[in-house]
């Protein structure tokens, strides 16, 4: 039932009006890492599977599954609005799906990483 909510409510943040998909701002990895680095209250959130995160990982990432239901939700609702998220996935149509999510529900500075960990050329943790 939760993974059905989650759903519709992805699905509508994917068909929301010009207006709202402009909001998030899908950004190259350069222009990703650097805008990171130079925002002193910023966030980098993965959007994998546990089991993505745990293959490697962005350094200081927080893991936090889309695909979590009610969980994903509840945990972007306890997040602080007034700091900058960098959010990435696989490939970057997750994330950008978490980013539409989020300035739907009042983050004004969230950056999708355009092709995701897949295009990342930095070191990755495990």
């Amino acid at each position: 039932m939760h993974r059905v909510i989650v759903f519709m409510f992805i699905a509508t943040a994917c068909v929301s009006s010009p207006k709202k998909q402009t909001q998030m701002n899908e950004l190259a990895p350069d222009a990703w890492a650097e805008l990171q680095e130079q925002t002193s209250a910023s966030v980098i959130l993965d959007v994998r599977t546990v089991e993505e995160f745990e293959s490697g990982y962005i350094k200081g990432a927080l893991n936090m599954d889309i695909r979590g239901g009610a969980d994903f939700i509840a945990s972007v609702e306890a997040l602080d609005k007034s700091k900058s998220y960098f959010v990435y996935c696989r490939s970057g149509a997750r994330s950008g799906q978490a980013c539409q999510l989020m300035s739907q529900m009042g983050f004004s500075a969230v950056y999708n990483l355009e092709g995701g960990v897949l295009a990342w050329e930095g070191d990755l943790e495990e």
